[in-house]
Protein backbone atom coordinates (compact mmCIF):
# COMPACT_ATOMS: atom_id res chain seq x y z
CA UNK A 1 0.00 0.00 0.00
CA UNK A 2 1.37 3.49 -1.06
CA UNK A 3 1.09 7.16 0.34
CA UNK A 4 1.34 10.29 -2.01
CA UNK A 5 3.20 13.02 0.38
CA UNK A 6 3.44 16.48 -1.51
CA UNK A 7 6.29 18.77 0.20
CA UNK A 8 4.25 22.73 0.03
CA UNK A 9 7.19 24.39 1.71
CA UNK A 10 10.73 24.29 1.49
CA UNK A 11 11.56 23.71 5.02
CA UNK A 12 9.10 20.78 4.64
CA UNK A 13 10.48 17.17 5.35
CA UNK A 14 8.88 14.06 4.48
CA UNK A 15 7.45 12.23 7.42
CA UNK A 16 9.87 9.29 8.41
CA UNK A 17 10.08 6.84 10.93
CA UNK A 18 12.92 7.09 13.29
CA UNK A 19 13.73 2.96 13.36
CA UNK A 20 12.20 0.76 10.88
CA UNK A 21 9.81 -1.36 13.76
CA UNK A 22 8.31 1.83 14.62
CA UNK A 23 4.43 2.74 14.45
CA UNK A 24 4.84 5.86 14.02
CA UNK A 25 6.34 8.23 11.64
CA UNK A 26 7.81 11.84 12.83
CA UNK A 27 6.32 14.99 11.40
CA UNK A 28 8.24 18.10 11.49
CA UNK A 29 7.45 21.94 11.54
CA UNK A 30 8.43 24.21 9.02
CA UNK A 31 8.15 27.62 10.83
CA UNK A 32 9.46 28.94 14.27
CA UNK A 33 6.05 28.97 17.13
CA UNK A 34 6.56 30.24 20.41
CA UNK A 35 3.65 28.31 22.14
CA UNK A 36 2.61 30.43 25.42
CA UNK A 37 2.92 28.95 28.71
CA UNK A 38 -1.23 27.39 28.85
CA UNK A 39 -1.84 28.31 25.53
CA UNK A 40 -1.96 26.28 21.80
CA UNK A 41 -1.05 27.23 18.61
CA UNK A 42 -1.15 25.49 14.90
CA UNK A 43 2.00 24.12 14.27
CA UNK A 44 2.39 24.09 9.70
CA UNK A 45 4.23 21.02 8.55
CA UNK A 46 4.94 21.94 4.89
CA UNK A 47 2.74 18.90 3.59
CA UNK A 48 0.09 17.04 2.37
CA UNK A 49 -1.02 13.76 1.76
CA UNK A 50 -3.39 11.46 -0.95
CA UNK A 51 -3.86 8.52 1.33
CA UNK A 52 -6.10 5.18 -0.07
CA UNK A 53 -9.68 5.09 0.59
CA UNK A 54 -9.41 2.84 3.17
CA UNK A 55 -6.85 4.73 5.31
CA UNK A 56 -6.91 7.31 7.97
CA UNK A 57 -3.81 9.02 9.49
CA UNK A 58 -3.96 9.83 13.36
CA UNK A 59 -1.52 12.59 14.41
CA UNK A 60 -0.68 11.59 18.61
CA UNK A 61 1.90 13.76 20.27
CA UNK A 62 5.12 12.85 20.67
CA UNK A 63 5.82 10.80 24.30
CA UNK A 64 9.47 13.03 24.90
CA UNK A 65 7.37 16.47 24.30
CA UNK A 66 4.57 15.03 26.38
CA UNK A 67 6.82 14.19 29.20
CA UNK A 68 9.92 16.82 29.49
CA UNK A 69 8.28 19.74 28.28
CA UNK A 70 4.23 18.87 28.85
CA UNK A 71 3.91 19.69 25.29
CA UNK A 72 0.98 17.32 23.68
CA UNK A 73 -1.54 17.46 20.72
CA UNK A 74 -4.38 19.27 21.82
CA UNK A 75 -6.69 16.67 19.85
CA UNK A 76 -5.11 13.60 20.33
CA UNK A 77 -5.55 12.13 18.07
CA UNK A 78 -6.41 13.91 15.32
CA UNK A 79 -7.68 12.45 12.70
CA UNK A 80 -7.19 12.73 8.86
CA UNK A 81 -9.18 11.18 6.40
CA UNK A 82 -8.94 9.51 3.21
CA UNK A 83 -10.05 12.20 1.47
CA UNK A 84 -8.49 15.31 2.79
CA UNK A 85 -5.80 16.98 0.47
CA UNK A 86 -4.73 20.13 2.36
CA UNK A 87 -1.93 21.35 4.42
CA UNK A 88 -1.31 18.84 7.37
CA UNK A 89 -1.68 21.09 10.56
CA UNK A 90 -0.73 20.06 14.14
CA UNK A 91 -2.27 21.72 17.15
CA UNK A 92 0.45 21.58 19.93
CA UNK A 93 -0.86 22.99 23.61
CA UNK A 94 1.44 24.08 26.28
CA UNK A 95 0.90 22.47 29.38
CA UNK A 96 3.73 23.87 31.26
CA UNK A 97 4.35 27.19 32.92
CA UNK A 98 7.20 28.30 30.39
CA UNK A 99 6.81 29.65 26.64
CA UNK A 100 7.95 26.97 24.31
CA UNK A 101 9.79 27.11 20.81
CA UNK A 102 9.38 25.47 18.08
CA UNK A 103 12.08 25.48 15.58
CA UNK A 104 11.94 24.59 11.75
CA UNK A 105 12.90 20.61 11.16
CA UNK A 106 11.53 20.12 14.87
CA UNK A 107 9.52 17.03 15.33
CA UNK A 108 6.60 17.75 16.48
CA UNK A 109 3.98 14.44 16.52
CA UNK A 110 3.77 11.47 15.09
CA UNK A 111 1.38 10.16 12.21
CA UNK A 112 -0.07 6.72 12.83
CA UNK A 113 -1.43 4.91 9.82
CA UNK A 114 -4.69 2.85 10.30
CA UNK A 115 -7.45 0.80 8.23
CA UNK A 116 -10.70 2.65 10.14
CA UNK A 117 -13.80 -0.34 10.23
CA UNK A 118 -16.74 0.99 9.09
CA UNK A 119 -19.45 -0.72 10.54
CA UNK A 120 -23.31 -0.78 9.69
CA UNK A 121 -24.94 1.16 12.29
CA UNK A 122 -28.53 -0.13 13.54
CA UNK A 123 -30.51 2.36 15.63
CA UNK A 124 -32.40 0.36 18.35
CA UNK A 125 -35.18 0.51 21.27
CA UNK A 126 -33.17 -1.56 23.72
CA UNK A 127 -29.71 -2.98 24.10
CA UNK A 128 -28.66 -6.23 25.79
CA UNK A 129 -27.62 -6.18 29.29
CA UNK A 130 -23.87 -6.60 30.28
CA UNK A 131 -21.75 -7.55 33.11
CA UNK A 132 -20.72 -3.84 33.55
CA UNK A 133 -24.74 -2.80 32.88
CA UNK A 134 -25.19 1.33 33.00
CA UNK A 135 -22.07 1.50 35.44
CA UNK A 136 -19.91 5.14 34.31
CA UNK A 137 -17.18 6.51 35.14
CA UNK A 138 -15.10 4.86 37.90
CA UNK A 139 -17.68 2.39 38.39
CA UNK A 140 -14.61 -0.51 37.80
CA UNK A 141 -13.42 0.77 41.40
CA UNK A 142 -10.23 2.98 40.04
Amino acid sequence: MKVKIKKLNSNAIIPHQLHKNDAGYDVRSIDTVIIPAGKWKLVKTGIAVELPEEMEIQVRSRSGLALKKGIFCLNSPGTIDAGYRNEIGVILANFSDEDFTVNIGDRVAQLIFQTPKHPEIIEVEELDDSDRGLGGFGSTGS
